[in-house]
């Protein structure tokens, strides 16, 4: 967990998986700037020259400060909240998913009075994000479009997301840290573990838990109040465990049950 006070602000990261032509790139850049945005984070994008820096115009200050990064991993280092992008028709039906849709106003309303940083990530221009990586956001937001032509282009896509969430300031109210979010997490898995739950719903339970704890906006003092919980609860289970297997070892009538 970090230490220390908190900035109590609201800083918005975009982040670009693998964009494929530079002429989005630039003007991604260009619609960050004229909402007053600058975090851009580029993940393995296509080769940045002339196109790029022509489009950007006036903002080729945001595309030439971009952070460029091999993995998302890297792409969201930091982040309190991950918050992809889809359209609806993009999402892959193939696996269980579990991902409610929010338009960016129902995600707007739901960052009011929070602090933290944000990392809003949109996914490729012919293939979105796979399932893995939408299995590893906390939040899906979508723009609402006509079923005729549903697909956006890359850079009005981040132009309408960020319209709706300009202006937005930050509060008293801060979102827990990413990384002890991961730790609580693992903690929930582990759970599932202990309690012999079903290996085949396993994963499919860890992610529900994931989408409802990611959705909640959960602070600091939240995560490490459930965090303690469970702790406690799987030391009182190990206890008990052991306990009752000491008690059949000590009854000579359960001996059998052991050879």
């Amino acid at each position: 967990m970090r230490s220390g006070l908190r900035n109590l602000s609201l800083n918005i990261r975009v982040v670009l998986v693998e964009p494929m032509y530079q002429g989005n790139v630039g003007s991604v850049a260009r619609a960050m700037k004229n909402f007053g945005y600058s975090d851009l984070v580029l993940m393995n994008p296509c080769e940045l020259e002339g196109q790029a820096r022509a489009m950007s115009s006036h903002a080729r200050d945001v595309l030439e400060g971009a952070r460029i990064v091999s993995t998302l991993e890297e792409a969201v280092k930091g982040a309190d909240l991950l918050i992809g992008t889809t359209g609806v028709s993009s999402l892959k039906t193939g696996e269980h998913i579990r991902l409610p849709l929010y338009t960016v106003k129902e995600v707007r309303e739901k960052l009011k009075g929070c602090s933290g940083t944000i990392a809003l990530l949109f996914g490729r221009e012919d293939n979105g994000f796979s399932n893995d990586e939408l299995k590893g956001f906390d939040m899906l937001v979508t723009v609402p479009t006509s079923e005729i032509y549903p697909i956006m282009n890359l850079s009005h896509a981040v132009a309408i997301v960020l319209y709706e969430l300009s202006g937005l300031e930050g509060g008293s109210n801060p979102l827990a840290d990413g990384f002890d979010l991961q730790l609580l997490y693992g903690h929930l898995d582990e759970l599932l573990e202990e309690i012999d739950y079903p290996a085949h719903k396993k994963d499919k339970t860890s992610l529900m838990l994931r989408r409802i704890l990611g959705r909640a906006g959960l602070t600091p003092r939240e995560v490490q109040t459930l965090r303690g919980i469970i702790r406690k609860s799987e030391r009182k289970m190990r206890l008990a465990s052991g306990v009752e297997t000491l008690q059949k070892i000590e009854d000579p009538g359960s001996i059998e049950k052991f050879i």
